[in-house]
């Protein structure tokens, strides 16, 4: 399936992730973490589909904020036909 944006990851967000994987992999088994990346990319995916599904961030009305789990949420950024992931924010 074609889409007709393109995500585009932060030098930020690209630390975030592997931070977080690292915690995931130091903390849970390799299932768990294999299941939290499945949960990203269908995430990313939705993104990718629908840019505009998410709400715009209360204070920054050019970010959007999607809730992955309790603890993650991704903030991103629509420019065109190029979605900026700008942070995935860990609130442990």
């Amino acid at each position: 399936m074609a889409f007709d944006y393109n995500i585009f990851w932060t030098t930020e967000a690209e630390n975030n992730l592997e931070s977080i994987l690292r915690n995931l992999s130091s903390t849970l088994t390799q299932h768990e973490t294999e299941d939290f990346r499945n949960n990203l990319s269908k995430q990313l995916i939705l993104i990718q589909q629908n840019p505009y599904l998410f709400p715009i961030t209360q204070n920054n009305s050019r970010l959007r904020k999607a809730v992955l789990s309790k603890q993650i949420v991704v903030f991103y950024e629509v420019t065109g036909q190029i979605i900026y992931l700008i942070n995935l924010f860990n609130n442990q």
